[in-house]
């Protein structure tokens, strides 16, 4: 192979990422580019080193022998120059930054947190939350945590699943003897139902059998975050639908009762991810493997 006097860097990256997904068309989404900057790119790369690195086939890419054999040693590299250049940023190794929603962060993330830093003394961390989808090429954040729907194959990034998002009314005791206790899902109807507008209402009420209909010309209210919700049915001001498994102290402590074993699901789960070429940084490793030994369902 002959090397130019001006070698095309930026398709190497595109070529390394082609190769990795075996597709020019996800290559672009890693990217930002179209399928047809990718394949310029490549073709780009093939002229200048003289050699073949993909076999066109209708819908399939294939690997040459040539490209078979770069493609692992580029992966490499630029994970390499990855772990540099992060390196030179003002949040280094030493801060790890996690980027999650507000109930995460306060049922479970704040219960834990001590003991990750317990164990990774030379980590610190910085806790970012949203409700928004974290766009890792816009923001410091080193990891993600948040439901959403999906398989957890995203372009660019490394997703673990963590847990199902399930969820099922649930309020103060002190509410429930208002009416003598809540013992059937139509003993909800008679008390006030905060947030009647959550996407996930409708789900339950289809569980139980009730009718969705009923949700209807409630007062509406917007509390913008799950633990928001909880707050207000601890304080006993109505009814809200929350994921149990965030609230077992507050079950065990008497604030909050969960009247039914009955729970559902709009087919969102959490999920932990990062992007995928910073998968050997050490904060972000020792991190994975700290949620991987504290929730159970942590799963690759």
């Amino acid at each position: 192979m002959k090397m130019s006097k001006q070698f095309p860097l930026n398709s190497l990256r595109v070529f390394e990422a082609a190769a990795r997904h075996m597709s020019f068309t996800r290559a672009g989404e890693e990217l930002g580019l179209t399928q047809t900057a990718v394949s310029y790119q490549i073709k780009l790369l093939e002229d200048t080193l003289e050699e073949q690195f993909f076999l066109r086939r209708p819908r399939q890419v294939i690997l040459t022998d040539a490209g078979a054999r770069l493609a692992p040693k580029l992966t490499e590299a630029f994970e390499m120059i990855d772990e540099a250049l992060a390196g030179t940023k003002n949040q280094s190794d030493s801060t790890l930054i996690i980027h999650t929603t507000a109930t995460f962060a306060s049922r479970w993330l704040a219960y834990h947190l001590g003991t990750f830093q317990l164990e990774n003394p030379g980590i610190a961390v910085r806790l970012e939350t949203s409700q928004e989808i974290v766009d890792f090429t816009r923001t410091e954040a080193d990891v993600a945590i948040r439901s959403g729907s999906g398989s957890g194959q995203w372009p660019g990034l490394k997703a673990h699943f963590l847990m199902k998002s399930d969820f099922t009314p649930m309020l103060s005791p002190a509410l429930a003897e208002t009416i003598g206790g809540v013992h059937e899902p139509e003993d909800i109807l008679k008390l006030r139902i905060i947030d009647p507008g959550d996407i996930w209402w409708p789900h339950w009420f289809a569980a139980a059998g009730l009718d969705e209909a009923e949700l209807e010309g409630r007062p509406i209210s917007r509390y913008g975050a799950q633990s928001f919700a909880a707050a207000a049915a601890i304080a006993g001001q109505g009814v809200a639908i929350l994921k149990p498994e965030f609230y077992a102290d507050d079950v065990a402590l008497g604030r909050l009762i969960q009247p039914f074993d009955l729970s559902a699901t709009d087919g969102s789960d959490y999920w932990f991810a990062y992007p995928e070429a910073r998968r050997h940084s050490k904060k972000i490793t020792a991190f994975r493997e700290f949620m991987r030994k504290m929730m159970p369902t942590f799963r690759d």
